[in-house]
């Protein structure tokens, strides 16, 4: 018996030929749902449980708000230098790279703020949220004490919970 492989009549979609898995074996259109019929971009759908959380549906204030607190995070006070309690996230690995860095990191910034203001914030904290990310930034941009100035001076944090605080003062409806 030879190593070839015999192919049957079955076509993939829209008789297109067979389909091969990443193996080189042949699979039936009926496995993949096809039913025989061909394929009419019918057969894929997704199914996000019963009741499940739908990630395209719009995200409930408290959730934008854990969201932007999670960025922050990650963004300032994500990983710890060992051996000392020296905190620092992604905005000083990425500030490393200079100039580009800096723009990205920025970038995500003002989306935070950005946010912020979607979220309802007022003129004089998005203002104040502003100024420290032009700080952050402006600072940033000098190499190795932008970097260590965007370990100690956390505007992302410092953002968030400026945020956080006068959401907290704001009545619940």
């Amino acid at each position: 018996m030879s190593n070839e492989r015999v192919f049957t009549k079955s076509r993939g979609p829209a008789g297109q030929g067979p389909i091969i898995d990443q193996d080189g074996h042949e699979i039936r259109p009926e496995e993949l749902g096809f039913g025989g019929k061909g394929f009419n971009g019918q057969a894929f759908r997704f199914d996000l449980g019963q009741g499940g959380a739908n990630p395209f549906q719009p995200l409930t204030r408290e959730q934008r708000v854990a969201r932007l607190e999670a960025i922050s995070q990650l963004l300032d006070v994500a990983f710890v230098v060992p051996g000392t309690k020296i905190r620092y996230g992604i905005d000083g690995l990425i500030g490393l790279i200079p100039v580009v860095g800096d723009i990205i990191t920025t970038a995500i910034s003002l989306w935070l703020v950005r946010e912020a203001r979607a979220l309802g914030a007022p003129w004089h904290i998005t203002a104040r949220m502003l100024g420290n990310v032009a700080i952050d930034g402006a600072v940033g941009i000098v190499p190795f004490v932008g970097d260590a100035f965007d370990v100690m001076f956390r505007a992302n944090v410092r953002n968030v919970k400026m945020l956080r605080t006068w959401l907290d003062k704001q009545p619940r409806l």
